[in-house]
Parts: structure tokens; sequence; C-alpha cells
């Protein structure tokens, strides 16, 4: 089983027991989305000695405990799993990491982030508009697509341009999801 040098915040015991199945590694939970100060002094302190990888459920939630920890914590990775990959088996359940299979875990962590708010922009608005990511009725369903292929979450428009310069996507891999989605979309 890989071990994994960093701590990886999730949000619950469900998540922490999942991510042990998957990889070795220690986890810090955040129990929520309003995450205690206590918490987020560890956090901080681990990232410093370990450093750490918010690996957070796909939705609203699961993006407010990252934006709140890389608020606190500008160098963090990050870990993103689908929507579908986090989808229950029972539909009692909610959307997250906790059900998300082993082989979507290890692969999640295979592929980690790390912010760069020193990188410059490389797609513009322009071009995020000319592509049907922003002002387009098709707009959210793209970015959502976009999110999956590149591997970065779902974010709303405002915040697409952003995401892909932190996390450094090239031209290039921009434009190849781009043509994904055109070349899924014409086989619709």
């Amino acid at each position: 089983m890989k071990k994994i040098k960093e701590v990886i915040v999730v949000e619950g015991k469900d998540d922490t027991k999942r991510i042990q199945r998957a990889v070795d590694a220690d986890t810090i939970e955040t129990r929520g989305s309003a995450i205690p100060e206590e918490t987020l002094e560890l956090i901080k302190k681990v990232a410093k000695t370990r450093g750490i990888i918010v690996f957070t459920d796909p939705d609203f939630s699961g993006e407010k405990i990252r934006k709140a920890i890389s608020a606190e914590v500008p160098n963090a990775k990050h870990a993103f799993i689908t929507k579908k990959q986090g989808v229950p088996n029972r539909s009692d359940g909610s959307l997250g990491v906790e059900h998300a299979s082993v082989e979507s875990i290890r692969e999640a962590l295979s592929k980690v982030y790390t912010e760069d708010d020193s990188a410059s922009e490389i797609i513009s608005k322009a071009e995020l508009m000319k592509y049907g990511l922003m002002g387009n009725p098709s707009a959210k369903k793209r970015r959502e697509r976009l999110g999956e292929i590149l591997r970065i979450g779902y974010v709303n428009g405002k915040q697409l341009q952003h995401r892909l310069r932190m996390f450094g996507i090239s031209h290039e891999e921009f434009l190849n999801a781009v043509e994904q989605i055109d070349k899924e979309e014409s086989h619709d």
C-alpha cells in the first residue's frame, strides 16, 4: 500500500476510513464546513512540517472547506474526485469521498495540485466564453465536465479562470480538455 507523506485533510470519520483502505496515510478531520479554530491551527502546524493534501467532498460544503484552508495555508495541495465518483450506493447517503472507490482515491492522490498564486494567467476570460464555459446556456455542464477531465473540481464561471491559473493548468491541457468535451457533446 502506497505511503502518503502529507497529512490528508478530510471532512469526517467515514472519509478517513475510506482513505485508509486506499493508501497508508494520516488524516485530519474538519468535522464539517465550520472548521473549529483548534483544527485550523493543527492543519497550519502540520502543513509546515509534513505538508497537507485537502481532499474534500465534491459539493458546496467541500468547496467551502477547501477555500477556508487555502486562505490559511496557501501552499496546500489539493486532490479531487468527481461528483460521479462520490455518489453513494444507497439512495439515503450524501455525495462524498467516503463513497469513492479505492481506485478513484488512489487516482486522485496521484494527481494532486499545489496552488501557485504567482502563476500568470494563461487562459483568458474571452477564451472561456469562446469555448462555451461562461455566458452560454450549457456553460455549467461544460465547466463541470472540464473540472472532471482536468481533476480540479467544479467551480462557477467567476472562479474557473482563477482555479486554472492557481493550479497551473497549461493552455495545451485546457484545449485538450475542451476538445474532449466537444467530441463528447457531438456524440450525444
